[in-house]
């Protein structure tokens, strides 16, 4: 889509109104100094657990069936039993053919069934597809909708074609959650990540979420800074508050207590809560566990 300074369409008259010219060295810095200074502060005990009760405990390999996804469920039905004192996962986080398999077995209320769909993980697929894949989850159980932003699409800039197609799938999810991944690694610069969660965040996305996990690079502390300043300023400007979720490359618990910390330092103590804050992964599940306890601990 060409650019047209003279007739702006909506969605560029709407990336108007914020900074996307961004300077890498200083979101670099600003990152880089909080997990100098801000990180080990919070290393406690009680972040860690609120930590594990953000996570979107994920299963999406291609050697997934019903019966590994069913045991899959029965370890977060077991676990507040094993483990009383703890809140539970978020959610889990399944291929949309799964979810009734996880509304079947699923035992505890307070977990979520979340579904990557639309073509996940590349999008790439016709939007009828990806809006019948999305309410076919939905029928099935889920309760929350993973997409991929056509990234392709916008990185040509054809803005309208991008938003169109998430507020169709939106209209489809309702009241359900819809999480947007704008795959950070395939967008080349933080201004493209900020124009891009900007663009979702206005097209209706409920979360803006990283990465997939299946392209590398993934979450980094820097995408995640560009897009939670992008929320906030959304927040300034609208009033709507708008979840954030890293995931892919999500490996130890200091990971983890860096994301915390960016969401904190920048979106403040209104955004600490599952509502709203989300971690993809699941190595992370059994690592918090052993922090936690003080001893290793493999019950995921």
């Amino acid at each position: 889509m060409e650019q047209n300074n003279e007739n702006p369409t909506k969605y560029e008259a709407a990336l108007s109104k914020y900074n996307t010219n961004l300077k890498e060295s200083d979101i670099q810095n600003k990152v880089n100094t909080w997990i100098e200074k801000k990180v080990a502060e919070n290393n406690t005990l009680e972040i860690k657990k609120f930590l594990f009760n953000c996570i979107d405990l994920t299963t999406l390999n291609t050697t997934d069936s019903n019966e590994s996804v069913m045991k899959f469920t029965e370890k977060v039905n077991r676990f507040g039993n094993q483990f009383p004192d703890l809140p539970n996962v978020a959610a889990i986080c399944v291929y949309p053919n799964f979810a009734q398999v996880v509304k079947d077995t699923l035992e505890t209320e307070e977990v979520r069934i979340a579904c990557v769909s639309a073509g996940f993980p590349s999008s790439q697929t016709f939007v009828e597809v990806k809006i019948a894949e999305t309410a076919m989850a939905i029928m099935a159980g889920a309760d929350e909708i993973d997409i991929v932003i056509s990234a392709g699409t916008f990185l040509s800039e054809d803005y309208e074609s991008v938003c169109e197609e998430i507020q169709e799938i939106k209209e489809v999810c309702k009241e359900k959650h819809l999480k947007v991944i704008l795959e950070t690694g395939a967008l080349g610069s933080a201004s493209n990540i900020k124009k891009a969660a900007i663009l979702s965040m206005y097209a209706g996305a409920d979360f803006i979420k990283t990465s997939t996990g299946k392209q590398q690079p993934a979450a980094t502390p820097e995408a995640a800074y560009v897009m939670c300043e992008a929320i906030k300023e959304y927040h300034d400007q609208t009033g709507n508050k708008v979840g954030f979720k890293p995931a892919g490359g999500i490996n130890t618990v200091n990971d983890a207590l860096i994301y915390y910390t960016i969401v904190k330092e920048i979106l403040g103590e209104e955004w600490l809560n599952n509502g709203l804050f989300r971690l993809g992964t699941s190595r992370l599940a059994n690592l918090l566990l052993s922090e936690i306890r003080g001893e290793e601990i493999k019950f995921f």
